[in-house]
């Protein structure tokens, strides 16, 4: 296959290797794009795929991350097999990590997570939708994070997470699987709780694009309410080079080595993408934009005003 002029990285400052068990780059491949929810069939047959995770790959982007209904990856997840299908049997997970190294043609994976344990767990909560954020302070007991509660089996969906979890713990032990986590929703203000309750060693950020809201081209699968995607369009004027750029650069602002060494999980369809991350990335290196900033408050503001800053919508 020929290359292309886009498909060669431009130069500049290299893409920082983050401290950690993990040594993740700061920006880690998320390869969910490499499925049907986010992109056509005659888009994933082209030599788009291919020519993206190349150039991802000459940048230095040395961390994958992808789930087993999206193809597999060096770092990949099980559990969930399509939008609502979830399976945490243990047999489940030990075929799913069988065959990701079957296909990947090697003797080991270097991290696998549970996928969406929001999804199987026993739901505690008050509410299905809108902030959570009380989670942290007044209704931290009707949320299940109240002291002491960390033990707790409130269900059989926590069960099978459990369960899951500790065929995870056995395919480590067998030398299969390096190392192991979760994966879930809400990042930013949990972090601290994570690292400090939790005793969680590596967290990474993901979906910079809120799952592809923050595109001129949400999928139409997405759960948000029709008035999130109202917002979404009308806040993409806020920002001269488009609402996923400033979303993007938000997120890098707030992961890498000031955050915890927290590498950011973003997904990329083609070589532009990629290119414009590692732009965003270095532009941020280089200095605060007092611009950037002020079109982040903008926009921040902008669905604070309609209800939505910090906004979870109910699970599909």
């Amino acid at each position: 296959m020929a290359t292309n002029a886009d498909d060669v990285p431009v130069l500049g400052t290299a893409l920082t290797v983050l401290e950690g068990p993990l040594k993740l780059p700061a920006i880690v491949f998320g390869a969910g794009t490499f499925g049907n929810q986010y992109n056509s069939d005659a888009h994933l047959q082209s030599t788009f795929p291919v020519r993206t995770v190349g150039l991802a790959l000459r940048y230095d982007l040395m961390g994958v991350s992808g789930s087993f209904y999206s193809d597999s990856s060096p770092m990949t997840k099980c559990g969930r097999f399509g939008p609502s299908d979830f399976d945490y049997s243990p047999s489940r997970i030990r075929d799913s990590v069988k065959r990701s190294l079957d296909r990947l043609q090697t003797d080991y994976l270097d991290t696998v997570y549970l996928h969406d344990v929001e999804f199987v767990c026993t739901p505690v909560a008050p509410r299905t939708n809108g902030s959570n954020l009380g989670a942290l302070a007044n209704e931290a007991a009707e949320y299940g994070l109240a002291l002491g509660d960390e033990k707790q089996v409130r269900g059989e969906g926590d069960q099978k997470v459990l369960d899951a979890y500790a065929e995870l713990r056995k395919l480590q032990e067998e030398g299969l699987v390096k190392n192991i986590g979760i994966t879930g929703k809400t990042f930013l203000r949990y972090a601290p709780l994570l690292r400090e309750r939790a005793k969680v060693g590596q967290l990474l950020a993901a979906s910079p694009f809120s799952m592809g809201l923050l595109t001129p081209s949400p999928p139409p699968w997405h759960p948000a309410p029709a008035e999130l995607f109202t917002m979404s369009r009308e806040a993409a004027g806020i920002w001269s080079e488009g609402l996923p750029n400033l979303a993007l650069g938000y997120a890098i602002r707030n992961t890498g080595s000031k955050h915890g060494h927290t590498p950011l999980v973003a997904g990329f369809s083609t070589p532009d993408e990629v290119h414009e991350c590692i732009r965003v990335w270095r532009e941020l290196q280089d200095g605060e934009s007092d611009g950037r900033k002020k079109a982040e408050e903008d926009a921040q503001g902008k669905f604070a005003k309609a209800g939505y800053l910090d906004w979870s919508w109910a699970s599909p």
